[in-house]
């Protein structure tokens, strides 16, 4: 595997993006998700089962990773505007993206407003609001009050602390994150504090929790997102997903010209849990 890095500048800030490649052949784009864990690493298991067939590019997104992160506001506009950048910087039309969580109304997004940008969409338990927007039924007026909350220096750094705890996060993620709950312990733990732990993270991070990232406002704009994006799309997605979660998925799934594969296990990170069952399921589909 080669790593390097994807240089990408906003709001006069010159960022680098971890970038991993594999293989040779057709381009696979593999985007991970959105969350306080997330980085590109989780997307290693698939570029591993695809690597032999196709180029697979995994990246991170910006305000995530491993790396340390800027102090900037972090919006819809501003990934989107990374995307760009990331497909013009890959030197050949994917494929294939491969979008796991909220990465996939990103990439829907993209799609819609920049026909033939790829061949074909894979959404990977796809998500469109974050998780205290999921709860609450909506957006809240206190959901930006905690975001500046965050963003102060001393107290912010230390409720986000507070919140990402080993503790609060193995019981978040075996809510609706991984079916074992045992799956995120010992080493792999580790790694992901590193992602928690990076200097700027929360920056990023309370954004996505707080809905400060979502792309669109309601899942009326989802699907029509799906059915404007002019490419074959996959969804897959585990049968065990949280419930508004799952909904949301099924609703996308009954879409005209939507695949939908549901597998027996897995909840909103399949992809690294189940990544053989994800694989089997997307090989047709992306077969030239």
């Amino acid at each position: 595997m080669i790593t390097r890095a994807l240089r990408w500048s906003w709001q006069d800030r010159d960022i680098a993006l971890g970038l991993d490649e594999a293989g040779s052949g057709p381009l696979l784009l593999l985007l991970p998700a959105l969350s306080s864990i997330s980085t590109r690493a989780e997307m290693h298991p698939l570029m591993a089962r695809l690597k032999s067939q196709f180029r697979v590019v995994a990246l991170d997104w910006p305000g995530f990773g491993t790396a340390p992160r800027p102090n900037l506001r972090w919006t819809p506009d501003a990934l989107s505007a990374f995307l760009r950048h990331a497909l013009g910087e890959l030197g050949a039309r994917p494929h294939g993206v491969i979008a796991a969580g909220h990465a996939a109304t990103y990439v829907l997004h993209h799609a819609a407003r920049h026909a033939g940008s790829t061949d074909r969409i894979v959404l990977v338990a796809p998500t469109w609001r974050g998780p205290l927007p999921t709860m609450a039924g909506g957006d809240r007026p206190l959901f930006a009050k905690i975001r500046s909350v965050i963003a102060l220096p001393g107290l912010g750094q230390f409720l986000y602390r507070l919140n990402v705890s080993s503790f609060v996060v193995r019981r978040m993620v075996s809510g609706h994150v991984y079916s074992d709950p045992a799956w995120l312990r010992g080493e792999r733990l580790m790694e992901k504090r590193k992602v928690m732990d990076a200097k700027g993270a929360r920056f990023a991070s309370v954004a996505f929790v707080t809905g400060g990232l979502d792309r669109v406002a309601s899942r009326a704009e989802f699907l029509s997102l799906a059915g404007r994006a002019g490419v074959p799309i996959l969804l897959v997605y585990g049968g065990q997903t949280p419930p508004r979660s799952l909904a949301e998925m099924e609703a996308l799934g009954q879409l005209p010209g939507i695949e939908a594969a549901r597998l027996a296990g897995g909840k909103l990170s399949v992809h690294e849990e189940f990544p053989d069952d994800v694989a089997a399921a997307l090989r047709p589909f992306l077969a030239i």
